[in-house]
């Protein structure tokens, strides 16, 4: 199988590379509505969409113009902090809305570092799990389990997550993207922290989250695009996303934008980073 991430920071079209949607698209699948985790994964060139999706993310595109680099901006964090969690020790990792697996998989970028790497994805959409299932079957050391985020007692009483966690060792969690789709009600800072109770000392957590600080009146627009998807966005300017950070030592450079997160040498475009994900990685303390 090709590996996308191997491509460093750059996305590259993966689709020659796919299997047959019969062969990975639930029938209970309704491709006529966009979801978050197949616009993500159409604006960052990958395969696992459909019409729908990719009509939302044209729609996005047109009213956020640096749509696909602000999304590359926060995929490319999520290789680097996963790299960092890994040079750091770490080879236990519980990815929380884990999207569409085809551009840089967590497993394969944890175990550059370390072979024996092991890696549970959780996500709460059909299409999501299915290929996920597909992509990794007869790996023994990934999980895909189908569970709400939103629902910490679920996801943790889950066999396959309580086995990665059952040990003293320290685990990387993964809340890339996800936040932006969670509404106030179900508190998020809340939810994080319920998370960290269950990690052991020395874990870390790396968070992103989508921000209308730099484009109110577009991100409006994004916002509008996906109001009536199965995935409504509410994105937080910065002083409502680093409470989610509350328990953790923030790791330098600290909650910044995505592209300033210890960002590879000549990465950072001459013009500036793209504007609109804030991300950072957190050790539990």
């Amino acid at each position: 199988m090709i590996d996308p991430s191997s491509a460093g920071d750059d996305v590259t079209d993966t689709s020659a590379w796919l299997p047959d949607q019969t062969t990975w698209v639930p029938d209970e699948t309704d491709t006529t509505r966009p979801s978050a985790a197949r616009v993500y994964d159409a604006l960052l060139g990958g395969g696992h969409n459909f019409a729908a999706d990719r009509a939302a993310a044209a729609r996005i595109e047109q009213v956020l113009p640096n749509a696909r680099r602000v999304a590359r901006s926060n995929r490319a964090f999520l290789r680097r902090a996963v790299r960092y969690m890994a040079s750091q020790g770490v080879t236990r990792f519980l990815d929380l809305g884990s999207g569409i697996p085809t551009v840089g998989n967590v497993h394969e970028i944890a175990r550059d570092a370390n072979p024996e790497s092991r890696v549970v994805y959780v996500d709460f959409e059909a299409v999501v799990v299915a290929h996920s299932r597909l992509l990794l079957d007869g790996d023994e050391r990934t999980a895909v389990v189908e569970a709400d985020l939103t629902e910490p007692d679920t996801v943790l009483a889950d066999p396959a997550v309580r086995a990665l966690l059952d040990t003293d060792e320290p685990v990387g969690l993964l809340l890339v993207a996800v936040f932006h789709f969670v509404p106030d009600h179900k508190d998020p800072a809340g939810l994080v922290a319920r998370y960290l109770s269950a990690l052991p000392e020395g874990s870390f957590a790396a968070i992103s989250h989508l921000t209308a600080d730099h484009d109110a009146e577009s991100m409006a627009q994004v916002a509008e695009t996906m109001a009536n998807s199965p995935n409504p966005m509410f994105f937080r300017p910065f002083d409502r996303v680093t409470p989610l950070f509350a328990g953790l030592d923030l790791v330098e450079p600290g909650l910044v934008d995505a592209d300033l997160w210890r960002p590879e040498p000549g990465a950072v475009d001459p013009d500036g980073p793209a504007r609109g994900v804030y991300a950072g990685v957190g050790r539990v303390r």
